[in-house]
């Protein structure tokens, strides 16, 4: 959190941040309750860091000016990529060259990537919603609905059971 106060990241990306980190969590020690080895430490410095280069830019490019502020604070290697590859559902090299960015491949690879990038996609500013909430908006914003429900579909398959449903679960039990 240091990282957000010294690049004067705003109070509603901070507490973003950390609710996403919440729920990625989640994720992760399911993952890792299921015996899917997942770099927990990453996937909360990630997700606490993901929307960090808002401190720069409020366009798709905070992922890559993320990336930039991380690396140059000496972040883990697996960090500065979820950061990077947490936008929208993932960004191909060729919607990367359309839309200003350099020419390099966006599309969460590493299970730490796609939890966080999914985890983000269930949290607007603060709170933690429905899914569909997020394919509602990506239909508004004309962007790739199919890839935003490919990433839910590829977590669901990887976690044998519905990201969705537990990430409500483990919140009705912790409330």
């Amino acid at each position: 959190m240091a990282l957000h106060r010294r690049h004067g990241s705003n109070e509603k990306t901070v507490r973003h941040c950390e609710t996403v980190a919440k729920v990625a969590k989640i994720l992760a020690d399911e993952f890792e309750h299921r015996g899917r080895p997942v770099d927990t430490r990453a996937v909360v410095a990630g997700a606490l860091l993901h929307d960090i280069g808002r401190s720069r830019v409020q366009t798709v490019r905070h992922g890559v000016e993320g990336a930039d502020i991380v690396e140059k604070e000496g972040a883990d290697g697996k960090v500065v990529e979820i950061v990077r590859r947490h936008v929208g559902a993932g960004i191909s090299p060729e919607e990367a060259r359309t839309l200003g960015l350099p020419d390099l491949d966006y599309v969460p690879r590493t299970l730490e990537e796609r939890i966080v990038c999914f985890a983000d996609k269930m949290v607007d500013g603060d709170l933690v919603r429905p899914f569909d909430g997020e394919v509602y908006r990506f239909k508004v914003k004309k962007h790739d609905v199919e890839r935003l429900l490919a990433l839910k579909r590829g977590v669901q398959e990887e976690l044998g059971g519905d990201p969705e449903k537990l990430i409500f679960d483990k919140i009705k039990e912790t409330h």
